[in-house]
């Protein structure tokens, strides 16, 4: 499952951004600096309407979504990577991450310290992206140590792995997060065990006040978007406030209270869209009589790979997948019709399966 870790300084909104993701008060939220110790793990459902859709036509009623797990992980502060504040324990939550998103305020309220005495989004996140560089910087220096030692050895996998570590290491010496190292697919597949947190991507959710929430931006937000530009990070506009409030309210209420903010979409979908975006997600179906569910795969994965998303075994003993895109499939209104018509495709290994493709695998067990 796809896990993102809720980070930023102390009192940006992160506890209250993620009471409002896991749709429960879990974290607890106070107006004081390391009110979250141990990190808070949610599972939330990513919103789907094309489930609903094709519940309808194969008479189920099983839906399962697919998901995200969030964790809210305590608030870093500078010097968290020589122990100040809650320390190195949370940034090596981070480490166990696909994802981070980053809080960043973007409001005024004299009622709501602040840790540094001032609202700058960019010197908070500067602080925060300081702390990951330099524990990073420790983490691969330590690494080359130990790795040197088989590399000398004459160790294939361990050369390999040196190598990708001599590009990052000046990169982070430069105060450069690891990500904006000129790194191939294959390099950061050598080094993702490693678990460096500035190879992650990032979005930095931008938390602004209910009453900028019809404009969607502020003086604030527009300073924020530029540097994440220049980063090649997302940014999401979220009032943390306002999202807190539809806890517990009914589909109707949030539309009605969405409306009368001026805006059409909760902050949740809009992080779980951009976290699709940015990591290349997609999504196809299975649907039958059991359930419809959904599956999570990455932009250009081939057909067996999808089908080991559900079990490893299917991956295999792959034979082939019927395959029907999902405008098909709705339009016909069954596998049956899509049969007759020629709309259900036999694809082998070679397809790439497109997102919401409603797949029936086919496999040697």
């Amino acid at each position: 499952m796809l896990k993102c870790g809720i980070v930023g300084l102390p009192n940006v909104g992160k506890s209250t951004l993620f009471n409002a993701l896991s749709n429960n008060h879990i974290a607890e939220s106070a107006n004081y600096p390391f009110c979250t110790i141990e990190p808070n793990s949610a599972i939330v459902n990513v919103p789907d309407d094309r489930l609903y859709v094709l519940k309808d036509f194969v008479s189920t009623d099983t839906v399962v979504p697919a998901a995200i797990e969030f964790m809210d992980i305590a608030g870093l502060v500078k010097g968290a990577s020589q122990g100040e504040g809650l320390g190195n324990k949370f940034l090596s939550n981070i480490r166990e991450c696909d994802l981070i998103v980053h809080v960043v305020r973007c409001f005024d309220d004299e009622n709501v310290v602040h840790v540094d005495g001032k609202v700058d989004p960019i010197s908070d996140i500067d602080t925060i992206n300081t702390e990951l560089i330099l524990s990073d910087l420790e983490q691969v220096q330590k690494s080359m140590e130990k790795v040197i030692k088989k590399v000398r050895g004459q160790d294939k996998e361990a050369k390999a792995v040196y190598e990708v570590l001599e590009k990052i290491l000046p990169v982070l010496e430069e105060g450069k997060a690891a990500r904006t190292a000129d790194l191939s697919e294959e390099e950061k597949l050598i080094i993702k065990s490693y678990g460096l947190l500035t190879l992650k991507q990032v979005i930095y959710a931008a938390n602004i006040a209910e009453d900028d929430m019809s404009a969607g931006t502020n003086d604030y937000v527009t300073k924020l978007e530029a540097y994440a530009q220049e980063e090649e990070a997302g940014v999401v506009v979220i009032s943390a406030a306002a999202e807190a409030q539809l806890v517990g309210m009914s589909d109707e209420e949030k539309k009605e209270f969405l409306e009368e903010l001026g805006v059409t979409d909760t902050g949740l979908n809009k992080l779980i869209q951009r976290t699709y975006d940015l990591l290349g997600l997609r999504t196809y179906f299975t649907a039958g009589e059991k359930e419809v569910r959904a599956w999570t795969i990455h932009i250009g994965d081939k057909a067996p790979r999808a089908a080991g998303v559900i079990h490893t075994d299917f991956e295999k003993g792959f034979i082939k997948a019927e395959t029907i895109a999902y405008p098909d499939f709705v339009e016909l209104g069954s596998r049956a019709k899509a049969r007759e018509t020629g709309k259900a495709r036999q694809e082998g290994k070679e397809y790439v399966v497109q997102d919401g493709d409603v797949i029936e695998f086919k496999f040697n067990n």
